[in-house]
């Protein structure tokens, strides 16, 4: 008696799996290429600040004649060496990743 009412709901479960499944692999897509676009720009950036860092501190060891500055610039470039491996390291798990990148669609 009630065969088509179970039937419509089974069909209308089906077509709502079917669709949710679609939303989920268009988000996931969009999500992919959100990441790789703000990696890009990340990096890019990285590059834009590191060089700025190096110019200021040539500058700096020009005119360094005080002790404040001498131990300022001795930490910036402290700290310009530690980029300098985050970046190598950065580099290397982008060419292990690129790998399987080149299988992953594009837009």
């Amino acid at each position: 008696m009630w065969d088509w009412a179970i039937w419509a709901a089974l069909g209308v479960g089906a077509v709502m799996g079917i669709a949710a499944l679609g939303l989920l692999v268009l988000r996931a897509l969009a999500a992919w290429r959100d990441f790789r676009d703000t990696r890009g720009a990340v990096l890019g950036g990285l590059d834009e600040f590191t060089s700025k860092a190096e110019a200021v501190a040539d500058r700096l060891a020009v005119g360094a004649d005080t002790v404040e500055v001498q131990e300022s610039l001795r930490r910036l470039r402290l700290s310009l060496a530690r980029l300098a491996v985050l970046r190598a390291a950065l580099d290397e798990v982008n060419e292990t990743v690129g790998l399987a990148m080149a299988v992953v669609p594009r837009k």
